[in-house]
């Protein structure tokens, strides 16, 4: 009790001086008012509620329920969000190396990382982690997940799985080591010269990866480039910025940002030499591109050095600042500015836009969508202010970055819809290659395979006719070769599979195997309609993500 009334007190005299900071300011009142009030009611809650209560719980509570007020990214971050976010922004951390999802109320390894911990340890793709040192996971979150499997690099930890085809579970100790995840997951040459780049998120390392990528395409013999932004978050914006200077002329403005305290507004230009210029380039956006994706690709669609092929993105033109609390041990992160393309278009959505688009489907259709929903995006398109590129071609601001070339988002017909859903082809392939251990990638897949999986589907209680599985043939085979070859080969070759048949992929060869320079990219697309039609399946490219 003694301990509860001097955390109390403690917490009280804080309050006080922030009121009686914020009293020397403008509408003082109404602030020294507002906390005046909240710390009577924390003395009533502490004196009078019916249990014990924990003051510091208490105030938490309360900071993290003040800024949910302002918007969705301002946040109070507790010791462990801290850290989780410099982890991430860092790109390194202590760990075991895995990729994980959650299915069927467990956490099952997607893929460990080639020569970390868990590869080494003997962890498998399709692994269900049951038990981490001694406790249970069912119900674990992905946060649950990076808390227990995080740590001090040196330190152990005790894993146990359960595998495809064992009877019992494996037992296995795992020392954690430094694991440094790279915002390029894959970079490969396809056909016609043609450069892929996955950028997966902006990190610390981003515009030193995206530089070292960039040079083995083109030794690789690369001519042309495809970006893929694509479920790409965001971060942070100097790493936004680090990357669009690669691809534009030194002293180019790439972004500025403005916010209510002047501190906060600034312009960033490249400040080093472009790594090529010459590509013709196209960027790959969707709904889940936001933040530092949203800069890059809108700076590319500004200055005209990037055809932006997909859909519309997410929407979030809002610059957050970390601010340190408590000698560093916890945080603020407060949304401080908006940031702005090279042409001054604001891409940030409200919550009208996200209305209106949610009515039309995503923006994912240009024709495809009813009238109604035509009629109503249209109606949105002439509330928006237009803006020009540098060449002079009109683009929108607010409400998300709009592609160039509108792709409607593909989606997976019935069966393989629900086979995905609840990760069957996945759990197959360990199946498969367990018994087939020699099985290679540039094999078609047998009749005596097909035979194998409707039985699978059968003993899953998802059977499916001959028809049925026929009828969806060509994505069905798609889905088992990604998930076979990952087994077999790596990610990186599963990623090739994946992207055959993906139609903003497809999108973007045909107009980059006829175009020799970066303003032919423009050319070649517009003659075409916006909406380009739809074939193989999309969601191939994201479910391994």
């Amino acid at each position: 009790m003694i301990r509860r009334r001097v955390v109390l007190a403690a917490l009280l005299a804080v309050l006080f001086g922030v009121g009686w900071a914020a009293g020397r300011h403008a509408r003082a009142g109404d602030v020294y008012q507002a906390v005046d009030l909240f710390v009577e009611v924390l003395g009533k809650v502490e004196q009078n509620y019916v249990d014990p209560v924990d003051p510091e719980k208490l105030v938490t509570g309360a900071m993290k329920g003040m800024l949910r007020t302002l918007d969705p990214y301002s946040q109070y971050l507790d010791a462990r969000a801290y850290q989780n976010l410099q982890s991430t922004t860092h790109g390194s951390f202590g760990g075991v190396g895995v990729e994980v999802s959650i299915r069927d109320g467990y956490p099952v390894v997607i893929s460990p990382i080639e020569g970390g911990p868990a590869w080494t340890a003997g962890v498998r793709s399709g692994d269900v982690i049951v038990r981490i040192d001694g406790h249970s996971t069912a119900g674990f979150t992905i946060d649950d997940m990076a808390t227990n499997l995080r740590g001090p690099i040196g330190s152990h930890v005790a894993v146990s799985v359960a595998r495809e085809g064992e009877d019992k579970e494996i037992e296995l100790s795992i020392d954690r080591r430094e694991i440094v995840t790279k915002s390029v997951r894959y970079a490969f040459v396809v056909e016609g010269r043609i450069g892929y780049m996955r950028l997966a998120d902006f990190s610390e390392s981003s515009g030193s990866d995206v530089r070292a990528a960039i040079a083995r395409l083109r030794a690789q013999g690369a001519t042309r480039l495809i970006l893929d932004l694509r479920a790409n978050p965001g971060g942070l914006l100097d790493q936004a910025v680090a990357v669009a200077e690669q691809f534009v002329k030194k002293g180019t403005m790439v972004v500025s940002t403005h916010g209510r305290a002047h501190s906060q507004d600034h312009r960033y230009f490249a400040s080093e030499s472009a790594a090529e210029l010459d590509w013709p380039m196209v960027v790959l956006v969707d709904g889940a591109s936001a933040s530092a994706s949203e800069v890059v690709a809108g700076a590319l669609q500004d200055l005209d050095r990037a055809l932006v092929v997909g859909q519309t993105s997410f929407g979030k033109g809002l610059v957050q600042s970390v601010f340190p609390l408590r000698d560093r041990a916890v945080a603020l992160k407060l949304t401080t500015a908006r940031y702005y393309t090279p042409s001054g278009r604001s891409i940030d959505r409200t919550p009208h836009d996200t209305l209106t688009f949610d009515a039309t489907a995503g923006d994912e259709g240009d024709g495809a969508a009813p009238d109604s929903a035509a009629g109503a995006k249209a109606a949105a398109d002439l509330r928006r202010p237009v803006f020009h590129t540098a060449a002079g071609r009109t683009v929108l601001g607010g409400g998300g970055i709009r592609p160039d070339v509108t792709v409607p988002m593909d989606t997976l017909p019935p069966l393989a819809g629900r086979l995905e859903g609840r990760g069957l082809t996945f759990r197959f392939a360990n199946r498969w290659v367990r018994a087939h251990p020699d099985w290679k990638p540039s094999e078609a897949l047998t009749p005596a395979l097909w035979q194998d999986f409707a039985a699978f589907l059968a003993a899953e209680k998802l059977p499916a006719t001959p028809a049925e599985i026929a009828a969806e043939h060509a994505v069905l085979d798609r889905a088992l070769r990604r998930e076979l070859t990952r087994r077999a080969a790596g990610d990186a070759a599963a990623m090739r599979v994946a992207l055959d048949g993906d139609p903003v992929f497809e999108r973007a060869l045909l107009v980059l195997s006829r175009a020799r320079t970066p303003r032919e990219v423009f050319a070649l697309a517009a003659p075409e309609s916006r909406t380009a039609p739809a074939r193989g399946a999309a969601q191939e490219h994201a479910a391994h993500r």
